[in-house]
Parts: structure tokens; sequence; C-alpha cells
């Protein structure tokens, strides 16, 4: 920050060692009594009507304008997406990542900071301060229920950081993942109530969905779908850093006075794990040893920097993670490559992270930055299963990949050609010293992350440890203690419910505070468990790679755990103390009733694979077999589209094809690792189903089309018999049978999360290569009518 700005900021603030009292001092004394701050929108004061005639003899009103409190700094939110505890360097992890690196040496490192072990309930809830099922987020918005705590739809009543912050003078922006826009929402006609930009962020660039190909995003900007440049060396996490440069500097030069938040949130280090090759090869060999020794080492590390305590012992592998020296050579040398491009993805990640912060400090604005650095929204994914995948959607439609199945792709492990995932031994051994990992909230391998704080105005002993229990819920109230900023009661017109979470900030310069977040619940699809003065109970309801739960929820085995002198959960004490764990048992029905975790929801794949009514999700063709489009309607996601899995469909497309011939894409949806495609290659109509990236059904015609007007049609008729069954496809151009064939295998559960349905084009990567994607793939003809009908 410069001198001048500095100084116009801090003017009547000052920074006093005891850092409660420092919010208040930063509001600044004009502040006190000026404006009510706890209902937004701030109104105007009423205005003494005007009698006098002429306007040069009247007196001009008293300008207003809202502007945050003198001191109130700049914030930085990053989140990283799919990271455990024992990953990142800063942590005790294998893994280099010198950006944290640098923040934690002038900061503060969390080490009992925790999520909701799921990404939109994490999101959700740091977003609010409030706990994920408050905020109706009990699991990812695509498997929303009806139930209250479920729905998928953040209620007016909790109003997000990014609202309260830029209705109190604040410039805000959003880049990245969202994860938090109900799947039903996500359409051209909205509502766009949860989209980010009416979530209280003035700029909005990256992907709604939950994750994206970083080689061909579907990217959005504000509410409006933005193609990216088609070049060899293009990748998202460069570009949503460029475009998140480009924003601050450009917010900066506008109004150097008014603070920033930046929520910066990578798609990156979810599945799939593509990095660039130059990434890639500096990590050649260095997780030969396996997971086993990885797990030590990274102990002995985490030890060593006192970011767990001395004493703290691994805790046992789950069962099914079997031991390295027990792997064929094939498999070390598969899941070595695995990890080696997780780790190139997560080392890249936060070298674009560190150029977004060293823009920051450029700009002289780093010392008056509040920047937390959450590395990781969750424990690191085990939803690669035992071996590991090529194309992550695979785990979603219920189909093993062996390791026969992808050796051959081992050179090109994370380069656009493979979707890919490690597999769940890694996620065990990046979550050291726990057990378990994401979806697992009954295991700290599933919520307990790194966190980073850094704020050189505030925060004077850097590179220390602070050992508090703390989760996601705390920093909204953080920030706005931080900011000077009053918890609203009310924001545009809705009375709130309470923030969940408490401040942060009186660990800030006392590293012994006694913690002031005593109880905290956590549960996803069944896994749940509860933290209270120093105890942990919980049960594994269901493991990432597990098709059924354990048990039902009454049948449930739970464990007890004494955090203090436990770290890494690895005693169950609760054959020993059964007292004490009726009574955790007890407090966690009790938080669960209070917070909307009622009914609890195991359904999982069910969910995902059932008719959306029958969950009580809304569903924009609940009542309709058919949807008709014509060219140019594009980037339809899945979940907001007439869904043809598992049932019998009919796709009649009208076409103009012109002299010369067509060419292109009619109407496709998904892409190169799984979907279904009506085109014209060299003026012969064709329909290809792309299953999983793995095989290819085609049937095309023998001749091409001649100029003029012509009525294709695509019958195909499902097996039957339950989901991802096979079935005929009959393709007729004017209403002549022209060509036939079998496709064995269908998806059963998605498509894709980014990929979209597209007339006139096939947006993204290309479900058939041959006809290509994006510019290569537009239909050359006119397309009046294209209608799919269900049977």
């Amino acid at each position: 920050m410069s001198k001048s700005t500095h100084d116009h900021r801090m003017r009547g603030a000052v920074l006093v060692c005891v850092l409660s009292a420092c919010a208040a001092s930063m509001a600044g004394a004009q502040e006190q009594g000026a404006m009510d701050r706890t209902i937004l929108p701030i109104l105007p004061p009423a205005a003494a009507p005007i009698t006098e005639v002429d306007a040069r003899k009247a007196t001009l009103p008293k300008p207003f304008s809202v502007t945050a409190p003198e001191g109130a700094p700049n914030v930085v939110i990053v989140l990283i997406d799919d990271l455990g505890f024992g990953a990142t360097s800063s942590f005790g992890g294998p893994i280099t990542t010198p950006s944290l690196d640098a923040l934690a040496d002038e900061g503060l490192r969390f080490t009992a900071f925790h999520t909701a072990a799921l990404c939109s309930p994490t999101r959700a809830a740091l977003k609010s301060g409030r706990n994920h099922h408050v905020a109706s987020m009990g699991f990812i918005t695509e498997l929303a229920t009806g139930f209250p705590g479920a729905t998928g739809k953040i209620p007016n009543s909790v109003a997000p950081l990014a609202e309260i912050l830029r209705l109190n003078g604040y410039s805000t922006a959003a880049f990245g993942k969202w994860h938090e826009t109900a799947a039903w929402e996500t359409s051209v006609s909205g509502p766009y109530d949860r989209w980010p930009t009416h979530q209280g962020f003035d700029k909005f660039y990256g992907f709604i969905g939950g994750e994206t190909n970083q080689w061909a995003p579907y990217v959005i900007d504000g509410v409006t779908p933005v193609e990216p440049p088609e070049r060899p060396d293009y990748h998202f996490m460069t570009d949503m850093t460029d475009q998140s440069i480009k924003w601050i500097r450009h917010q900066q030069a506008m109004t150097p006075d008014k603070p920033f938040f930046v929520y910066f949130a990578p798609g990156a280090v979810h599945a799939p794990h593509h990095v660039p090759q130059e990434w890639i090869d500096r990590w050649k060999g260095r997780f030969d040893q396996g997971w086993d020794a990885l797990r030590e080492q990274t102990l002995a590390r985490q030890i060593e920097a006192g970011v767990v305590p001395q004493g703290t012992v691994l805790a046992p592998k789950p069962e099914a993670i079997r031991d390295w020296d027990d792997l064929s050579q094939d498999e070390r040398r598969l899941f070595a490559r695995q990890a080696e491009v997780f780790a190139a993805f997560t080392e890249y990640t936060d070298h674009e992270i560190g150029r977004m912060i060293q823009t920051i400090g450029d700009l002289d604005e780093m010392d008056n930055t509040l920047v937390f650095y959450i590395a990781g929204d969750n424990g690191t994914s085990a939803e690669g299963g035992e071996n590991g995948m090529y194309n992550e959607y695979t785990y979603f439609n219920g189909v093993a990949e062996q390791v026969s199945d992808m050796l051959p792709l081992i050179d090109k492990w994370g380069r656009p050609e493979t979707y890919p995932h490690m597999a769940s031994g890694w996620a065990v051994a990046l979550n050291t010293p726990f057990t378990w990992t994401k979806q697992v909230a009954s295991n700290f391998g599933g919520t307990r992350v790194g966190m980073v704080v850094h704020w050189p105005e505030a925060i004077k002993r850097g590179g220390e440890v602070r050992p508090q229990f703390s989760h996601v819920i705390d920093v909204a109230p953080t920030i706005l203690e931080a900011a000077g900023l009053p918890e609203p009661t009310s924001v545009n017109g809705t009375e709130q419910t309470p923030m969940d979470g408490v401040s942060l900030l009186y660990t800030f310069d006392d590293a012994q505070a006694p913690e002031r977040r005593t109880t905290q619940y956590f549960e996803i699809a069944g896994n749940r468990g509860v933290y209270h003065d120093g105890w942990f109970a919980g049960t594994i309801h269901k493991a990432p790679w597990e098709a059924k739960p354990r048990n039902t929820l009454e049948g449930d085995v739970w464990e007890l755990y004494d955090v203090r002198s436990d770290f890494s959960l690895s005693r169950d004490l609760a054959a020993e103390n059964p007292d004490k764990l009726a009574e955790m048992q007890a407090l966690f029905l009790d938080e669960a009733r209070r917070n909307n975790v009622l009914p609890i929801d195991d359904r999982s794949f069910e969910r995902m694979t059932d008719h959306p009514v029958g969950v009580g999700r809304p569903d924009l063709f609940a009542g309709r077999n058919s949807i008709t489009l014509a060219k140019g309607m594009t980037g339809m996601l899945e979940s907001a589209f007439l869904n043809v899995k598992n049932r019998s469909v009919t796709i009649e497309a009208d076409v103009v094809v012109p002299e010369g011939g067509a060419n292109g894409t009619i109407i496709a949806q998904g892409g190169r690792f799984g979907g279904w495609s009506l085109y014209m290659k060299d003026g012969v109509p064709g329909y290809t189903y792309n299953l999983l990236g793995m095989r290819t059904f085609d049937i095309a015609a023998s001749d091409p089309l001649p100029p003029g007007e012509a009525k294709l049609r695509l019958d195909f008729a499902y097996d039957g018999g339950g989901p991802g069954k096979g079935g005929k496809a009959i393709l007729h151009v004017n209403d002549k049978a022209v060509a036939e064939g079998r496709i064995e295998n269908t998806q059963a559960g998605v498509f894709s999360a980014d990929e979209t349905a597209d007339v006139g084009v096939d947006l993204g990567t290309a479900v058939v290569e041959a006809v290509g994607s994006g510019e290569a793939s537009h239909f050359t003809g006119d397309i009046p009518r294209v209608t799919l009908t269900l049977k």
C-alpha cells in the first residue's frame, strides 16, 4: 500500500496489541453512530424537503455514500480443492508449496482447522459463517433433496460474506470453482439468485459446477459463457490467475481507497489432475517409495515442524488399502506416476496463487491484506478407488478400471487425453497422520486441513502455530471483526439466521488462548461425528470406495477419541468409556436437531440416478418428455437438460444442407470422456455413443446428403433391465432407415460435470474426434429444429 493510501485508511485507527480492541479502533471515531451497519443495505439519512426555487440559492445536500470502516483490510480467501492435512510442505507433507510456505513464515499456521468433508457444504459454510445444513447444503448441489438441510438452495436468511462486505463498501470478485448454485438453476432461465454475481460478487470468472476439464473448461464470466482461447498451452489455472490479476490491478487503479475481497478457488487439485508436462517432469521418481513409507516420512516432518505434537503416532490405514510392498511392479509404476501428476498439479497451483499474491505485493497492499490460504476444502479424495482412473467419470458410473487398461496411458497421465484420478492409497498418505479421506466427516482425515493466515499489520509474530480447534464457519466472523463490521441482523429485507462461527482474531497474538469453539458437529451422507471439549466421537458409515453403507444408521458402530492426547485419532476408547460415548452421541443428536441435519440421508448414487422428483429435488423437465431446440442453443449443463440416460429416446433434426455439403455437430452432449453426438462428416450423417472414452459405438449412413432440406431421426430403443444397459439404434434420413447398430452399454449416472449439450457445435472436448470440438465442430448448414423425445 502507498503511504498516502495507508495514512488515509488508517486515520483515526491505531493498531494496538489487544486485537479485540484493534478491530474497534480501526472503525474510526467518525464511524461510531454514523450509520447502522446491522441492517443492509445501509439507507441514506432522511433529507429535509427543499423549498428554495432557485438552484443557485439552494444548499446542496450532503453527499451520502457507503464506505468501508477506516483501516478495513483487503481480504483474500484462497481455497484449494481436495487437498489433505499431510500434503503440503507447510504442514510436513511431501509436496513443495513455496507460496504457502512464504505466507506461513510471516503468518500463522492453524493445525486444528476443519471443513465439512465435501466441497459444496464446505464452500457454503465458509462463505456464510453458518453450518452447512443451516445453509441447506447437506451434500453437493447435484444430489440435493427436498429436506430442509439439503435442498441445495442457500436461503436468503443466510446472507453470504461477499454480500455483507459489498454492502459495506468493498469491491468483490470470485475466481475459479463455485459449486453452490442449485443444479436445476444453471440454465439460461435461471433464476440467478444463487449465481456468484447475485451472492455478493461484483465479478465472477470461473465454472459453476463441481469440477472442470482444465484443458477445455466451460467458463462463465458473470452469467455469460465464454469460450477459452483454442491454443495448445491453454490451462484454466493460469487463465483464472491472469483474470484475477487483471481485476485486482484495475480495481486498485480505479478505487485505491476502496478495500477488495477476492475469493480465489481453483478447481485444483480436484480430479481431473491436469497439469503442464514441465511440472510433471519435476516429480519423476519422487514417489517410488510408496504410500506406506510416505506416511512415516510425513509424520516425522510434521513432528519436527511442530504441526503435530510430539508422540503422535500414525493412525491405522483403512483395511482396503493394501501395503505398498504387496503391489505388483506394474501397480507400483502406475500408482507412482499418478502421485507425480497430483504433486505437480498441487505445486503448479501454488505457483499460480503466488503470482496473484505477488500482484497485491507489487501494488504495495500486502501489509493491510488479510489472507486466508486454506489448503483443502476437505481431505484428499479417495474417489479414485483401489487403482485410480484414467477417466474419473468411471467412478460416477460404477465402472471399475483395471491397471492393464491404464498402463498404456501412463505417459499421457495428466495430459488432455486423460481425465485422471489417483489410487486411494495416496489419499490416505496425503491425509497423514489420520486414517480417512474426503467424504468421511467422522474422521479428521476427511475434515482437517492446513490453513495459513497472513496479515502483517495485525500478526506481529509470524511463523507460529495455532492449535485451537476451528472450523470454516469461523472465517466469516473473523473477517467481520477484522474489518470493524457487525454481523448484520437483516440483509436485503430478510431477517438473518445468526452466524454459527466464532472469530479467530483472539488467537492472532496468543498461541495459548483457550479455544472458543468447544463444540462442532460433522455429517456427510451418514458419516457423522461431534467434537466437544477435547473429545471426538464418530462413526464410519461408508467409505468413499464402497457402494453401500456398512450398517444401517441405527446399527452403526461409533468410535471415541480423546483428542487432547491423541492428535491422530489412533486409540479408540469407546469400549472402555461407554458413558462418555453415550454422552457424545446424545450431543450429536442435539446438534443435528438444531442445525437441520435430520433426517440423515445416506443415499448417494440413488440420489444421482433416481428421477429428481423421487428425492424431492426440482426438475426443469418434470412432467415433460421432450425438448425442442435450434442452432445456437448451447451450454446446457447436464442437470438442466432432458435426462436421456437409462431409457429409450428419439432425436429428430431438421437440417438445411448448403451447396457443397454440410459438416459438423448437429447436437451433442458430453465430450471426449463420455457422451453422444448426431453429426455430419463430409456430408454423411452419423450418430456416435461414446462410452466413457473407453469405447465408441458408431452408426452412420453410406451416402452424403444432397443440398437442401432434410429430416434426420435417430431412434434408440433401450434394452431395459436396470441402469447402464444397451440398446439398438436406427438412423433415418427422410423417414428411411439408412443405418442401424447395437450400443452394448450406456452411461448410467452422469456424462460430465461441466461438458454441455449444444446444438450446432460441440463445446469443450469432442464426443467424436473426427468431427472435433469448438470452431472445428460448427455445423456449416442450418438447424431450424432439433427435438429430443423420451419413450
